[in-house]
């Protein structure tokens, strides 16, 4: 990923590193939460959700704190650009009427991410989905939406895996249960084109993909799906994200991440690439 100055980065992940760094250029001042509440004229806990990236840092309110922190004309003039490049929408805005709010913070972390390791023990990884499945996924959790609603979030879907297209495409390592396999997604066909899609970009040295076969019984990653990111810049803690029937939850604090990390190592551990790449051709041929 490129220096966040260069735009490039996702609003939500560089108003993080703003928020970070904020943090440390009030402490490095000798600065408190009061003290910096007193130059902004609000409450402490305004300067707590600055920093924590919960609300969008006014390029106003960015000056007057570097001022207030002693920092000097270019560094207050390029934190203020930044500050301004985060509080433009990402290209996911546009689909704000097709997802939830609470997903455009998983599309901005997933679009700045340097590393990304999933688990699924339903569906094919959203990443990795064709069209078609993609479709009946999405069909099958909106049994009451309308067509375009349903078209709008696979559009969304599919732009989103074009990060794995990019130059400078993360890393991507994928586990999912061979459940995912033997569940009748939108019909054989469809199931046999995700699967032919599957060990094709297994081929990509950017993936990996691992599936658990069931012969591995029970193990530690029979629950929910999650998704770990890990980024390039060093303000940014890792992250990993559960998602539940109409919510999710974001953790960053470090034995959460390492418990998530130690489950995904552990199922990769169940099979191999090889092994996968035999599954995947074997069902494959069952849906012929």
């Amino acid at each position: 990923m490129s220096d966040a100055r260069s735009g490039t980065s996702a609003p939500t992940v560089l108003r993080m590193i703003l928020g970070r760094r904020l943090q440390e250029m009030r402490m490095a001042a000798g600065a408190s939460l009061e003290d910096a509440a007193r130059a902004l004229r609000v409450t402490t806990l305004t300067i707590r959700r600055l920093e924590k990236a919960e609300v969008a840092l006014k390029p106003l309110y960015a000056e007057k704190l570097l001022e207030t922190f002693g920092a000097d004309r270019q560094e207050i003039d390029e934190f203020v650009e930044m500050a301004e490049q985060a509080n433009k929408p990402g290209w996911w805005h546009s689909y704000r009427d097709a997802v939830p709010s609470w997903f455009t913070a998983y599309v901005s972390l997933e679009t700045s991410a340097k590393t990304l390791r999933t688990y699924e023990p339903q569906y094919v990884t959203g990443l990795l989905q064709t069209h078609d499945y993609a479709h009946a996924v999405l069909r099958g959790g909106l049994p009451n939406g309308s067509e375009e609603e349903l078209a709008r979030r696979v559009e969304l879907r599919l732009r989103r895996q074009s990060l794995l297209e990019r130059e400078d495409a993360p890393t991507l390592w994928a586990v999912m249960d061979e459940a995912v396999l033997h569940r009748m997604v939108g019909g054989p066909h469809v199931m046999r084109e995700q699967l032919e899609r599957l060990l094709d970009l297994s081929e990509l040295p950017h993936i990996s993909l691992d599936i658990v076969p069931f012969s591995a019984g029970a193990h530690i990653g029979a629950c929910a799906p999650f998704t770990y990111f890990r980024f390039e810049e060093p303000e940014l803690p890792d992250v990993v994200y559960s998602e539940l029937l109409s919510a999710s939850v974001y953790l960053d604090q470090r034995a959460d991440v390492v418990s998530h990390l130690e489950a995904h190592s552990r199922m990769a551990l169940m099979t191999s690439s090889e092994d996968s790449k035999a599954l995947l051709n074997r069902m494959r041929k069952e849906y012929s």
